[in-house]
């Protein structure tokens, strides 16, 4: 008779544990976060991305109750730290921050003929945090004053002026790729590891002409390092009221600059929800709103849904500008 209780309250027993295993994992999900959370920033320190995210996780800390950590996968203008988190266990604990050049490495892989490494369906968009327009700047040890006098010389020496840009098809070399198709000129392209290292390039004039983000260059220029020539905003930038855009020149060109926050493909509803609700909180923080107006840049947050219709449509552009440049080398 002992051995017979002995048996069902080991029978008892397992069932008890398996259930308890069988809802484990709802209970886990329930308590995300419970450790730290990495947020990957696909380029090197200094660049757009670098100078959103970490005012970012310093507000989306105190929601998560947990450490949002940084943590740099450059390389590729962005590519390599893309695919590091679209290979990422789809758990809430590896997000990316990216730029619009998110939406084109699929369109370049497949320009060259290659298997695309990732696709666009390999990310869930969470929230948009901020847009701002794009500025072409130069050195200041360089004679140019207006963006006619840069255009002019450059039509006398083609290939003659040498551009920074954050890596083959990047969020920097395409709209400049653009503008010197609208200008009918040719400017040699020196890519390096991301926005970063770009406006180390031209701080050290090793490339005369960058094309970049306000937010990473506005310190530069207001420090007189760099000049600025033209905003290729649809009018004309807050933080840099005295400069023209380019269709006010005559360049029907236009691009902007946004950093939005990713899961890979497959994280849990419940934890994007969570995602969501935090960023949101975050976003609206008066602290993030300061030390974005600060960089000249803009919080232009979206939610989920508008964000994904966003992205639908900037994606279009991205990959239009990445057919209308075609196969180039470094």
């Amino acid at each position: 008779m002992e051995r017979t209780v002995d048996r069902r309250r080991f029978v008892v027993g397992s069932a008890a544990a398996a259930a308890t295993l069988a809802t484990a994992p709802a209970f886990a999900q329930d308590a995300y976060p419970s450790r730290p959370v990495t947020l990957v920033n696909p380029f090197p320190p200094g660049g757009a991305v670098d100078v959103v995210a970490r005012p970012f996780a310093a507000v989306m800390e105190p929601l998560l109750k947990q450490p949002l950590v940084i943590e740099t996968k450059a390389g590729a203008a962005g590519a390599v730290g893309a695919q590091f988190a679209a290979s990422a266990k789809p758990d809430g604990y590896t997000l990316i921050a990216h730029l619009p050049s998110i939406s084109g490495f699929a369109a370049v892989d497949e320009l060259f003929g290659r298997q695309p490494k990732f696709t666009r369906a390999d990310f869930v968009p969470i929230a948009r945090l901020t847009e701002g327009p794009m500025v072409l700047v130069v050195n200041d040890n360089q004679p140019y004053k207006t963006m006619k006098e840069l255009v002019e010389d450059a039509k006398k020496r083609p290939n003659g002026i040498i551009f920074a840009s954050s890596g083959l098809y990047g969020a920097l070399h395409l709209p400049t790729a653009l503008f010197m198709q609208a200008a009918g000129i040719q400017m040699r392209h020196l890519p390096t590891a991301g926005g970063g290292p770009a406006l180390n390039a031209i701080l050290g004039n090793n490339a005369q002409v960058l094309v970049s983000s306000i937010a990473a260059a506005n310190a530069q220029v207001n420090a007189g390092k760099l000049r600025a020539l033209a905003c290729f905003s649809p009018k004309r930038a807050a933080a840099m009221p005295n400069v023209p855009t380019l269709k006010e020149l005559g360049y029907d060109v236009e691009f902007s600059i946004w950093v939005g926050l990713f899961a890979p493909k497959g994280t849990p509803d419940a934890i994007v929800k969570k995602l969501r609700a935090d960023t949101r909180q975050a976003v609206a923080a008066p602290t993030f709103g300061k030390a974005i107006d600060n960089l000249g840049d803009v919080v232009a947050y979206l939610d989920q849904p508008d964000f994904a219709k966003f992205w639908d449509a900037d994606a279009k552009r991205v990959e239009g500008a990445v057919r209308a440049i075609g196969k180039v080398a470094g």
